[in-house]
């Protein structure tokens, strides 16, 4: 087995990246190009593929690519790709019929956009390849809940996959905003006024897995915040987990000046000129690249009623053409496969593609 290699001291840090990646909320609001719309002809042309595959009779979990094949599409979502991946990292697109058009229709028209943007991924445990994002009146003290499930504010994170989207179907009743930020632009920060602290990000944190644990692994794993390799930083987070795997009696104890690291790049990610903060409509499509930007989602008061309840269709996707990432990510990601990579992996889990959550 080869040895761990050494996190780089001030002096090695790779550079910072240049490019639209690295961005700053207070850019984005001057702007409004990241924000996209589905016009007529190519919500007719999703309408009649998704249409032709229900009246198939087959199940959501069996479409494929080739369901959805369309020239128009295809150039479309291919175009959204490229910008996730060598672009800003990240978009909106309005205009989902969401309140036109049946439940089952919309889902199959955005797990359809869906498998031509990358390959699903599982989300849990129980092998969903559509997500549910929706209050389920739990707690996130028992180990097994997530915080999608609940109210409560998520704080910045990536999710194990290399581009997230989600789908809005209603919106709460206060609150629940969603903000995303560069992870690019907070490495170019602490590059720049806390190189000490940043070099710390490059030590492999123990990480919880929260219960899913793939066959042959233990409770939490092991990886750095940053990663670079093969000429790509790419930034995987989730402070929560990291806190939560001190409860292990093996895992490694954080020293002082790592905990101090953490707080740093917390409090750039919080920081309002930094991160951009973003009001979903019924309808609107946010994508993201996990390996540039982390994502929160605001606490929220909902709706008393179960009909009005806010409700997003999540996905994870393992994208064609996606960046090399270092054999480390194959603890949390199964494999580093381009295309093949991602999601929870757990044993006697099958896929899964549930309508309701």
């Amino acid at each position: 087995m080869s040895a761990k290699p050494e996190p780089p001291s001030t002096q090695d840090l790779p550079e910072p990246p240049s490019g639209p990646s690295v961005w700053t909320g207070r850019e984005m609001r001057a702007r409004t190009d990241w924000i996209g719309h589905m016009d007529r002809e190519t919500l007719s042309r999703l309408e009649g593929k998704v249409d032709a595959f229900l009246a198939g009779g087959r199940p959501l979990a069996e479409m494929t690519a080739a369901d959805m094949a369309d020239p128009a599409l295809e150039r479309l979502v291919g175009g959204w790709r490229h910008e996730l991946l060598e672009g800003r990292g990240f978009l909106l697109v309005r205009g989902m019929p969401v309140g036109e058009w049946a439940h089952e229709k919309t889902a199959a028209a955005y797990f359809g956009l869906g498998l031509l943007m990358g390959a699903p991924r599982s989300q849990n445990a129980a092998g969903h390849l559509l997500g549910h994002v929706r209050d389920l009146g739990l707690s996130t003290d028992d180990p097994r809940v997530r915080i999608y499930q609940t109210t409560e504010r998520q704080t910045f994170h990536t999710d194990s996959c290399d581009v997230v989207g989600l789908l809005c179907l209603k919106t709460a009743r206060t609150g629940g905003e969603s903000a995303i930020v560069s992870s690019m632009a907070i490495y170019r920060e602490m590059y720049e006024s806390r190189p000490d602290l940043l070099a710390q990000l490059f030590h492999s944190f123990p990480t919880d897995r929260r219960g899913e644990i793939p066959p042959g692994k233990g409770p939490y794993f092991e990886i750095p915040v940053f990663n670079h390799y093969r000429g790509h930083l790419s930034a995987i987070y989730a402070r929560r987990y990291i806190t939560s795997a001190q409860k292990f009696d093996h895992a490694r104890r954080l020293t002082p000046l790592e905990i101090e690291a953490l707080d740093e790049f917390d409090r750039l990610a919080n920081d309002p000129e930094m991160n951009l903060k973003m009001e979903f409509r019924p309808g609107d499509m946010q994508f993201l690249h996990n390996h540039t930007i982390l994502h929160d989602r605001l606490a929220y008061e909902d709706w008393p009623e179960p009909a009005r309840k806010r409700h997003l269709l999540r996905l994870w996707l393992a994208v064609p053409g996606a960046r090399p990432l270092p054999p480390v990510y194959a603890e949390r990601y199964g494999s580093v496969t381009v295309g093949d990579r991602g999601g929870i992996v757990v044993e006697g889990a099958s896929p899964t593609v549930p309508l309701h959550p």
